[in-house]
């Protein structure tokens, strides 16, 4: 099962990781000045999360592939890493939408 890792950057702003059950990060949040900013984050996650619409499918400049997940509003809420291949991009996806439902939320900031 996923969970939502939440740990406080260097520069003090709070950010999410979503993990896959195997422990591999599968989305990155931006950074929040505030914890229940983020926390907020990890909600839009949840509820945008098996929605495809709200993926948005890129290949970086330099040939590899990641994908943004965006909230209604157009606000991109997480990011992917780099990925070889489009389709290792789209298992990604996959993984995010398995996952990010139930997946519970450690926060190491507490």
């Amino acid at each position: 099962m996923g969970k939502f890792v939440i740990s406080k950057r260097k520069n003090g702003e709070f950010q999410f990781n979503l993990k896959a059950g195997n422990g591999e990060i599968i989305l990155t949040s931006e950074g929040y000045s505030a914890k229940a900013s983020c926390l907020n984050g990890v909600e839009s996650v949840r509820k945008n999360a098996t929605d495809d619409n709200r993926y948005e499918r890129k290949e970086a400049k330099n040939g590899k592939f990641f994908f943004n997940l965006k909230a209604s509003n157009g606000q991109v809420i997480g990011s992917s890493e780099l990925y070889e291949s489009a389709s290792g991009r789209d298992k990604g996806i996959e993984s995010v939408k398995r996952n990010a439902q139930d997946a519970t939320i450690d926060d190491q900031t507490a």
